[in-house]
């Protein structure tokens, strides 16, 4: 067998096995901060691609190359896990100076 590797290295497509060694599912999608190498879950596809499923990084065990295992049983993992919600992307509002034309009518009439 091969050596694990580390969540930064799992891709889409790669296969979800169950503790009972039963394929539950393909990788959809890892959730993580990879800056601060957070790993928060996966995001599996699992036959259907309207059905992806939440795996929390809690019920992740070993990862190796193709293939990422649960610590749950396939019974598990289809019985309790949750359908899977992307988080909202983060904007940043940056503020930025007023258009000149703006600028120059508050200068001209007073307003600074």
């Amino acid at each position: 067998m091969t050596d694990p590797v580390s969540w930064l290295q799992i891709e889409q497509g790669w296969n979800v096995v169950a503790s009972d060694d039963l394929v539950v599912g393909t990788v959809a999608q890892v959730e993580g901060d990879k800056q601060s190498d957070i790993f928060d879950g996966l995001a599996i596809e699992s036959g259907q691609p309207s059905l992806i499923r939440y795996v929390p990084a809690e019920q992740v065990g070993m990862i190796y190359p193709g293939k990422v295992t649960l610590k749950i049983t396939s019974e598990v993992a289809g019985a309790t896990l949750e359908p899977f919600h992307a988080s909202p992307p983060e904007t940043k509002w940056v503020p930025g100076k007023a258009p000149l034309a703006t600028r120059l009518s508050r200068w001209l009439g007073g307003k600074r």
